[in-house]
């Protein structure tokens, strides 16, 4: 069974937050001749713990120092006692038994870690949806990591090899395959689920899964009326905020339905809809890959734009709907036609659009064809600049997966100082030590401590903290 709250690096609270004053006392290119020396068995026990894991070692005992963006950070907003929150957990507990962590490990580091969906079950193997991020494409370019091993976490706790089948990283989707248990169950997953852009204040549910200590957790958020500006258009937004360990977990609705994968941004949360992931799903089993239209453009919601925008748009058309052009690549198919950023695509083949959403699932199934996208659109465009409309007929190419250069940044572990606004203050902030470390003299652990000081272990936090003290020689124990 893995081990339940084991964290030597966060000293902040659980969620290992950090001001934008922290941020910027980042100390990100350490010297060297700071590191630890493998000198002693706390040294040891740091390695052992930080670099199977993927962490980098601190710098040494300095003062001031903890660990941030690490996959143990949990993410749970639901431990309220509200009615809304009991509905919300019950959501998460009949989720729980399709929601597993994987890990991924090269040799023995460990490269990456979320969380993943049971999409099938079958007597001799389960079908995980998950993450591209568990096997690669972290840097610009998409790239597979070889020669990696997938673990997968299972309710429970149990822990078991998966093998990669499919993957696609411009919309950083994996599907994992693995030994089948009888007591868990593929999650009800509908080809299409309809979100109210209308009324986007729904109670949606974000799920993940620790995998070291294999706990579920869980958050809750809205619908967000705006687009990712990440790579990939399709993704939509909530304001569910999770943690990294959460990434490839599912977004469901407060009645429980599968709306999406969830991804990762600093303050709020991508998600893939359930719509597109099925398409991915059905050209892997088809095509053996996602074959992807492209026609070089990037479009938003048209009253999810700047008011400026808005004005501008609404002087020139009233009544105006559809989606709002934000980018055109030079030599793409949409700039070969004539559209321009500003323009509005009002109707795709006659059918009126609403939001952003809406255009990317009518390309995908007006352009969907086994041996390309040949036959061209109809597009109905409203142009504010020039206050006309005209219709062009728009063309796709298939994207080649060798190709995809879509970025899915996801922040590195790393150590920083804690920003502190008074220099006096009783209590300023050192790294964790290991539990298992009882009794230890504090004049052989933090030689650096500063004249006056003493570390002193703070039960709120879980951590220690430099307590102003005449003292010298003590003791410190952890429970």
């Amino acid at each position: 069974m893995p081990r339940k709250n084991q964290d030597y690096g966060n000293i902040g609270g659980e969620k290992g937050s950090m001001s934008k004053k922290q941020k910027t006392l980042v100390q990100s290119n350490f010297n060297p001749k700071d590191s630890l020396p493998v000198v002693d068995d706390l040294t040891r026990e740091l390695r052992s713990f930080f670099l199977p894991r993927g962490y980098p070692m601190p710098p040494g005992l300095a003062v001031g120092l903890h660990l941030v963006n690490k996959f143990e950070d949990r993410f749970d907003n639901l431990d309220g006692y509200m009615e809304e929150h009991a509905k919300l957990k019950l959501v998460a507990s009949r989720m729980s038994q399709s929601v597993v962590s994987l890990a991924s490990f090269k040799g023995k580091e460990r490269f990456f870690v979320c969380t993943g969906t049971i999409v099938r079950h079958m007597p001799s193997k389960m079908t995980i949806l998950t993450s591209a991020s568990l096997v690669g494409g972290h840097g610009d370019e998409a790239k597979i990591v070889n020669q990696l091993k997938i673990k997968v976490r299972l309710p429970g706790g149990k822990l078991v090899e998966g093998k990669l089948w499919k993957y696609d990283f411009h919309y950083n989707i994996a599907v994992v395959n693995t030994k089948s248990f009888p007591e868990l169950h593929a999650s009800h997953i509908p080809c299409e689920v309809q979100l109210n852009f209308e009324s986007p204040q729904t109670n949606l549910v974000a799920i993940g899964r620790c995998f070291e200590s294999g706990e579920l957790m869980a958050t809750s958020g809205t619908l967000l009326y705006k687009s990712s500006r990440l790579d990939c258009q399709e993704l939509l937004m909530s304001t569910c905020k999770i943690t990294k360990a959460g990434i490839g977990g599912p977004l469901v609705s407060s009645g429980g339905n599968f709306v999406g994968m969830n991804f990762y941004a600093e303050n709020e949360t991508p998600f893939l809809p359930v719509n597109m992931l099925w398409k991915c799903f059905k050209h892997f089993e088809t095509f053996g890959r996602v074959v992807r239209p492209w026609f070089g453009l990037r479009v938003g919601s048209l009253w999810a734009e700047k008011l400026s925008i808005c004005e501008e748009i609404h002087n020139s058309f009233p009544n105006a709907r559809g989606v709002y052009v934000e980018m055109v690549s030079d030599g793409s198919p949409a700039a070969a036609c004539g559209i321009k950023v500003g323009d509005i695509i009002s109707k795709l083949d006659g059918v009126a659009l609403s939001n952003a959403q809406e255009f990317h699932e009518l390309i995908w199934y007006k352009t969907e064809s086994a041996v390309g996208f040949a036959e061209g659109m109809k597009v109905c465009v409203l142009r504010p600049s020039d206050v006309c409309e005209f219709y062009v007929t728009l063309n796709a190419e298939v994207v080649d997966i060798n190709k995809s250069n879509s970025r899915w940044p996801v922040p590195k572990p790393e150590w920083i100082y804690p920003s502190t606004n008074n220099d006096d203050s009783d209590f300023t902030f050192v790294q964790d030590i290991p539990k298992s470390y009882r009794e230890e003299p504090l004049s052989d652990l933090y030689a650096k401590q500063p004249s006056g000081y003493v570390p002193y272990y703070s039960e709120d936090t879980r951590s220690f903290l430099n307590r102003k003290s005449s003292a010298s020689g003590s003791y410190f124990s952890v429970e």
